[in-house]
């Protein structure tokens, strides 16, 4: 992702410390890139005197996180340069509420790491571009290596996030046109965070590998499935689901209970009435057996009248 022009209004010039980098500057750098393409950037040990451009993790200033009583968030995660940065442009890539998920999820690990050094994995792999202590290689040129990866890297996530956005409107129509526990997508959009919360059991969308995908809700972020397929159909082969179910194109039902596939749109609507069908006469048959064994059971002996 990269915003054409400059529409934060940043300065051409921007200057941060010199030396050992770490993702924290690095991630800052790609930032003001993505928000400013022609932006430069320098480094150094020392912020120029009467230096006109943004300066970011040295000199004190508001994007800068070493000084003593330097900012802290709501729940009491350190700010480093990036995330400082990340508050005050990332309503540029995200709606205030998804831009402070994706400060929760994807800053936040990399901001305390630079404050406490706790190992984050991918702090380690920006910190491997440096040069190893018998390298000749300019550091100011690895820096920039660095920065164009976490370019990529932040660009390709916010490019997802923005993208999910985009098919909420999608899903939430698909959902509205339910019928009986059953929506359909004429693509595939991320789905998942608006059906899971939803009455949505079953969700229906072209396969790649042509026909039609049929896919169980979870009920919850586990992966525990509101219907999952019957037990009969997993992993067995086409002919014997065709036979067991009588639906003549299903092809396909995952070891795991989880999905299906059919040629046709019609064939997956009735897989999904055949699982349901068969998930409330096993529900009806427990709550039987459940019933019976509460009859049978012995019953307490009633205390001695006075």
């Amino acid at each position: 992702m990269e915003l054409k022009g400059n529409p934060a209004g940043l300065p051409d010039l921007a200057f941060t410390h010199g030396g050992r980098f770490h993702a924290d500057d690095v991630f800052s750098a790609a930032l003001l890139k993505m928000l400013h393409p022609d932006i430069r950037i320098y480094r150094g040990y020392q912020v120029p005197k009467g230096f006109s451009g943004i300066v970011f993790d040295i000199g004190d200033g508001p994007f800068d996180h070493h000084a003593k009583g330097s900012p802290r968030r709501q729940n009491g995660a350190p700010y480093a340069a990036f995330g400082l940065l990340w508050r005050a442009y990332g309503v540029w890539f995200l709606p205030q509420e998804e831009a402070s998920k994706f400060d929760e999820k994807f800053i936040q690990p990399l901001d305390i790491d630079d404050n406490s050094g706790t190992g984050n994995l991918l702090a380690v792999l920006i910190n491997s571009f440096n040069p190893t202590w018998d390298s000749d290689r300019d550091p100011d040129d690895a820096f920039m290596e660095a920065v164009d990866v976490a370019q990529k890297l932040l660009g390709h996530r916010l490019d997802s996030m923005a993208s999910f956005l985009r098919g909420q409107d999608i899903v939430q129509a698909a959902l509205a046109k339910m019928e009986n526990g059953l929506v359909t997508l004429e693509k595939y959009v991320p789905w998942k965070p608006l059906l899971i919360p939803s009455a949505a059991e079953f969700v229906a969308l072209p396969s790649p590998r042509s026909g039609w995908s049929l896919q169980c809700v979870p009920k919850d972020w586990k992966g525990h499935n509101k219907i999952p397929f019957p037990p009969e159909w997993r992993g067995q082969p086409a002919e014997t689901l065709q036979r067991i179910t009588g639906v003549a194109d299903i092809t396909f039902c995952h070891s795991s209970g989880f999905m299906c596939s059919a040629a046709s749109l019609e064939g997956a609507r009735q897989l999904a009435r055949l699982a349901q069908a068969d998930f409330a006469r096993r529900e009806e048959e427990a709550a039987r057996r459940k019933a019976a064994a509460e009859a049978a059971a012995p019953k307490p002996a009633s205390a001695p009248a006075v």
